[in-house]
């Protein structure tokens, strides 16, 4: 009897030790959920708090973009300066404060202008900044822009044979960089578009075996197969092509060279020009050989006398070294090749930094830009060409194939002008050049200088502070 009661009193001892055991343990995992549950909120609220500041800094943003669109365009300033500040802004329970600071131009493009917009944003205890540095949009951006892809009131074409293979030699028009149309583009079979593409109207004109067809698509199967590698975007915003080239006045007038009557300008690969001018050359020839290129990479040519009766035209080729915007009153002529010293093509920044090309050009009349039919063969323009009223066109163009016009830069014009026919029935080539045109990459961040603006900003970079 005395064993049993000591084995009831030792078990009624285990059995206290398990609960107290039992309940210490459950107490520790109850601690340890609480904690977790309290450093969980913690996180989560701060984690909210991070993403409401992050998003009223956004909003900051878009108040600094939208109040340096109210500023003539572009605003004026010193590097570093501050355009524009803020203040304290309240926004959905919390502030923010947001500044413009000019950052100067490109070295060699003095029209494009940069800025940085800064913007922080807090709620409760977070703060976070938010940059956007920004540049003025301008039309070298393009490697094609067209107001209107007709030439006279008739559609001009892209145009390619259909049915090409992948690996085979390419035969049509082909464009590699961004693409722009206020209108409609004009497909005839397969030409290929590397870049991004957008028009202002919905639609695309196919060809389509003499019945032509609007789509709102990219193709039309069997016979109309161009490729959009980047797709269409229809319907895009329209931008307004200036009529004077304003800035290059401007520029050729105050510290450039500004030359009246007709010139012809050949560009030596030694960073010099020869000139032949009726009143710049005061010699009988009325040449001037090895002419130094301006200092700010300037040239107009107006024309004279009453009623604008003296020239204006400008004839332009040879071999460009240095950075240098030409512009005409009335036509600019291209009789032969205009290349850079140093092709950028080739640069390799790597194994050879002292051969990357600061080589840059821009060609802009306030008439047409013409090649001359007498231009060779395969034919090779390095800049921005931009014909502001109307046209980039081959004279008789309908006369003789002429093998390919490579552009390595872009072509902006009024109205689109041809360079060359095809034989609609066999979509086969008839006359002028096949199109090889190339963007220069360089041209987006660096244009040639006194280029035209569009009259809207470009976002360089995007970053947190």
């Amino acid at each position: 009897m005395k064993n049993m009661f000591v084995r009831l009193k030792n078990n009624k001892g285990v059995a206290l030790i398990i609960t107290f055991f039992v309940i210490s343990v459950l107490l520790i995992f109850l601690a340890a959920f609480v904690t977790v549950s309290i450093n969980q909120n913690i996180t989560a609220d701060r984690y909210r708090r991070r993403i409401q500041a992050y998003n009223i800094a956004e909003a900051g943003l878009d108040h600094g973009i939208t109040q340096l669109r109210t500023f003539p365009l572009p605003p004026g300033g010193v590097f570093g300066s501050i355009l524009w500040a803020s203040g304290l802004q309240n926004l959905a329970g919390g502030t923010y404060n947001v500044s413009i600071e000019h950052r100067g131009a490109v070295a060699g493009s003095p029209g494009a202008l940069r800025y940085r917009i800064t913007s922080t944003g807090t709620f409760g205890n977070i703060s976070r900044t938010l940059s956007n540095n920004i540049q003025v949009d301008n039309f070298a951006r393009y490697i094609w822009f067209t107001n209107s892809e007709t030439f006279g009131g008739t559609n001009v074409w892209f145009w390619a044979p259909p049915g090409q293979l992948p690996g085979n030699p390419w035969v049509g028009d082909y464009l590699d960089g961004e693409t722009h149309t206020n209108g409609h583009f004009n497909i005839y079979g397969d030409p290929k578009f590397d870049g991004y593409a957008s028009s202002g109207d919905n639609y695309i004109r196919f060809y389509n075996n003499g019945n032509n067809i609007n789509r709102s698509a990219i193709t039309n199967p069997d016979p109309d197969e161009p490729f959009f590698e980047h797709g269409v975007n229809f319907a895009a915003e329209k931008t307004t092509m200036p009529a004077q080239a304003t800035t290059l006045r401007s520029g050729a007038s105050t510290g450039g060279l500004w030359l009246t009557g007709n010139t012809t300008v050949l560009l030596n690969s030694n960073g010099t020009m020869d000139i032949t001018n009726p009143t710049y050359c005061s010699n009988p020839l009325n040449v001037c050989d090895d002419a130094p290129l301006p200092a700010n990479g300037a040239i107009f040519v107006a024309c004279g006398g009453t009623n604008c009766s003296q020239g204006g035209s400008l004839t332009i080729s040879g071999t460009l070294n240095g950075q240098l915007t030409v512009g005409a009153q009335r036509d600019i002529v291209i009789p032969n090749s205009i290349v850079y010293a140093n092709d950028p093509r080739d640069d390799d920044p790597i194994s050879h930094p002292d051969l990357c090309s600061d080589d840059m050009l821009g060609i802009i009349s306030e008439r047409n830009v013409m090649i001359t039919n007498g231009a060779p063969n395969d034919l090779e323009i390095d800049g921005c060409v931009m014909a502001m009223n109307t046209s980039f066109e081959r004279d008789n163009y309908t006369s003789g194939l002429r093998g390919t016009l490579t552009v390595y830069g872009g072509i902006i014009q009024k109205q689109r002008g041809p360079v060359g026919t095809f034989n609609a029935a066999t979509g086969t080539k008839v006359s002028g050049y096949d199109k090889n045109y190339a963007y220069d990459s360089r041209l987006l961040l660096t244009p040639p200088p006194f280029m035209p603006t569009t009259g809207d900003y470009l976002t360089l970079s995007w970053e947190e502070d």
